[in-house]
């Protein structure tokens, strides 16, 4: 396989770079029914108690989280390392806050109120170049913060 030249690297880079952007606006702006579109056919999302395989998973389980309208949200990536294994593959790592309130039924008001983020962590990202442009293939999220639940 020939080399990649450094435009050509540099242009997989900001592709890979865009689609974590793309995932954040789309779950936080509600249209995270539409996630699915950013992964493979065969793609795989892993929370931390949840294992979503294949695209029809992965809509399945996102178009449910579409419908918690009650719920703010803001997903804030940042040191994004993209780093491109070849024309066809690349894989990331990058530092995630979700910032999350769930309004009382029926309150559509921001700002919302909240004392610290849901939680910090790590996405761990693989991605693959296809016919459509590039899309994730594995999306794992790690926590390395979480946020103290209210006594019930």
């Amino acid at each position: 396989m020939p080399a990649m030249d450094d435009v050509e690297r540099m242009l997989a880079e900001r592709a890979c770079e865009r689609l974590i952007v793309e995932y954040c606006r789309r779950v936080d702006f509600g249209h995270a029914g539409t996630i699915a579109d950013l992964f493979c056919d065969d793609g795989r999302w892993e929370g931390v108690d949840l294992v979503l395989d294949g695209r029809d998973q992965i809509r399945d389980w996102f178009v449910k989280r579409e419908g918690v309208t009650r719920r703010v949200s803001r997903h804030v990536c940042t040191n994004v390392a993209v780093d491109v294994i070849s024309a066809e593959e690349a894989r990331s790592l990058c530092y995630m806050v979700n910032y999350r309130h769930d309004r009382a039924d029926g309150d559509r008001s921001l700002p919302a109120v909240m004392e610290v983020p849901k939680f910090v962590g790590e996405l761990h990202d693989h991605f693959r170049r296809t016919p459509e442009g590039w899309r994730f293939t594995q999306r794992r999220v790690v926590l390395a913060f979480t946020r103290r639940r209210a006594p019930a």
